[in-house]
């Protein structure tokens, strides 16, 4: 749906082309003026009747800097990407891949038994298994017959 700017007649306010623009903006900012920041890694959570499956894109990291804790039924996933380091003499043109912080948190669900958390990482993909606890698994109830 798109709106017209009532400060500006001739502007179209659309959802997407302002965050098309924020992009625009941010890519082209000089880069010696962004600040290393915290970045949330896009993730998939998938559910079967074993439990959760959670994946998230972290790419270009070594399975040794990424952290993931469970605390009062909050999954925290983090990482940090550090900038590498430039021979002298050599100037940066552009520089697109971002550096710093990787964090994400999840609230865990009553089902999950967060004792049993299993993290693999393969091909920039963090993939972490969230067994359900045993009592909230599905059960089969034998229906007797009297007669």
């Amino acid at each position: 749906m798109q709106t017209r700017n009532p400060f500006n007649s001739a502007v179209v306010v659309n959802p997407l082309m302002r965050d098309v623009d924020a992009l625009f903006r941010e890519l082209t900012q000089p880069m010696w003026r962004q600040a290393p920041r915290e970045r949330t890694p896009a993730a998939d959570i998938l559910e079967s009747e074993s439990g959760l499956t959670l994946q998230l894109d972290m790419p270009g990291l070594e399975a040794k800097s990424i952290q993931v804790t469970v605390e009062k039924d909050i999954l925290t996933v983090q990482a940090e990407r550090k900038a590498e380091p430039r021979a002298e003499g050599v100037n940066v043109r552009r520089q697109e891949r971002a550096f710093g912080t990787l964090a994400r948190s999840f609230a865990l669900p009553d089902s999950v038994d967060a004792s049993k958390v299993e993290a693999r990482y393969e091909q920039g993909v963090l993939t972490l298994t969230l067994p359900r606890r045993e009592e909230s698994k599905p059960r089969v109830i034998e229906v007797k017959v009297q007669g």
